[in-house]
């Protein structure tokens, strides 16, 4: 049939192109480092520019074989390519144009020594390659051993940096630990005599024999010994957490539940409070009471912080997970993440110098006047959110206000992006 391409024709047309998309990438290699990544520009131009001015100084004076030692030059700027198919290429197109001397006309009786001196040329040129290139190879071996070592001693230091956290959270259970003894003990103690006395004093209230005056005064002591039973159960229940109890949750329902709680006692000292929740509504997977105890405690040390005509303003919104949270989430062997929920309650109030920042989150540790408060609210706060896998965090600076910020996990809906850890009960 006319113009039809006879099949020996197609697959000679087929070899060749496939021999010439191999020759192709054969000679495209050698033009790129080692590592792939980009093209050797300025030393391979300098290298050809250099073999092709020494190619031309032969031709103008072919018997003068000392211009062929300049071929070390191109040799030892490619060694520091440090790629061994480039300088193979190299050291071949050197050689052969080492020897193409030889076929220009010389003198009589001058042909044997002229290949004897060439052939020398060439092991000073192999030698030199050889010699270039292990040398070569071997700064590229320490450089990458320097590189490793460098990244094993940062890895160690982030080892360490939680060797020395994980010490810190431990001498804060122990501390929490022997204060839930020394609370179980009290309560022991205490709370049989205070039972009794409770008793003793209802019995006295309800004597005919007593004037309005006395039953004032014994509903003070009954008042006050309830007060002192209360004390108790709170500090057994703060050093007891339960263990979470994990539901898919809205972000911004507890925020707006826990400020419409809230409110009334913002109301009344005059501090202004605001919340921003935005529009997409972030999800959490936690459990509901113990996020709403933090939130709740937050704003109680906000409004504390600040005096009328201040502001507290509480902000849910999302945030990327950092280069340092994924490799702390790879080192502990957790599943990585790529989003967090936040929600940051910001106050323009006293704020807190330095040294307080740094013990914000210890035990028993507050700024407060004696009884007003038992300095667990925040570490408890952090163990809380911890155990709900996120992060607590606080900046503050002296007359401009403190910021807290609660990081947790996003929750998609399928779990992957959440994980709380149930049965961290602290």
């Amino acid at each position: 049939m006319k113009g039809r391409v006879p099949p020996h024709a197609a697959r000679l047309y087929h070899m060749f192109r496939q021999s010439d998309s191999s020759l192709w990438r054969w000679f495209r290699w050698p033009f790129r480092r080692a590592d792939g990544s980009s093209r050797i520009s300025w030393v391979l131009v300098l290298s050809v520019a250099l073999v092709v001015v020494i190619v031309v100084m032969e031709m103008v004076t072919p018997a003068n074989v000392v211009i062929a030692y300049g071929f070390v030059l191109p040799i030892l700027l490619i060694a520091t390519a440090r790629n061994r198919r480039l300088m193979y290429l190299t050291l071949a197109l050197c050689i052969v144009a080492t020897y193409i001397g030889i076929l220009r006309p010389t003198k009589p009786g001058r042909f044997q020594s002229a290949v004897i001196n060439r052939t020398v040329v060439v092991g000073v040129l192999i030698a030199v390659a050889y010699f270039a290139m292990t040398r070569e190879e071997r700064k590229a071996r320490e450089e990458a051993a320097r590189a490793e070592l460098a990244l094993q001693s940062e890895k160690l230091l982030r080892a360490n940096a939680q060797l020395v956290e994980m010490k810190d959270a431990l001498n804060r259970s122990a501390r929490l630990a022997a204060a839930g003894q020394l609370a179980a003990s009290v309560a022991h103690e205490v709370g049989t005599p205070l039972h009794s006395i409770a008793w003793h004093v209802q019995a006295l209230g309800e004597e005919a024999s007593m004037t309005p005056e006395m039953q004032k005064r014994i509903a003070i002591i009954d008042s006050e010994i309830n007060r002192v039973v209360r004390s108790i159960k709170e500090l057994l229940s703060s050093t007891r957490q339960r263990k979470p109890n994990p539901a898919r949750l809205p972000m911004d329902r507890l925020v707006q539940s826990v400020s419409a709680l809230m409110e009334p006692s913002f109301v009344g000292k005059g501090v202004s409070l605001k919340v921003e929740v935005g529009g997409d509504a972030p999800m959490v997977r936690g459990d509901t009471e113990q996020l709403q105890q933090v939130l709740m405690n937050l704003m109680t040390n906000a409004l504390a912080a600040t005096n009328a005509g201040q502001e507290v303003r509480v902000t849910v919104g999302t945030r990327a997970v950092t280069t340092d949270e994924v490799e702390e989430q790879r080192l502990a062997g957790e599943p990585a993440l790529s989003t967090l929920v936040t929600v940051t309650v910001r106050d323009t109030g006293c704020g807190m110098p330095e040294e307080h920042q740094k013990r914000a989150f210890e035990p028993f540790f507050t700024t407060k006047a004696i009884g007003d408060g038992t300095g667990l609210g925040l570490f408890l706060s952090r163990e809380i959110v911890a155990a709900h896998g996120g992060s607590l965090s606080i900046e503050s600076e002296v007359g401009k206000g403190t910021t807290v910020v609660i990081s947790l996990p996003s929750y998609a809906g399928d779990g992957a992006e959440a994980r709380v850890r149930v049965g961290d009960g602290t």
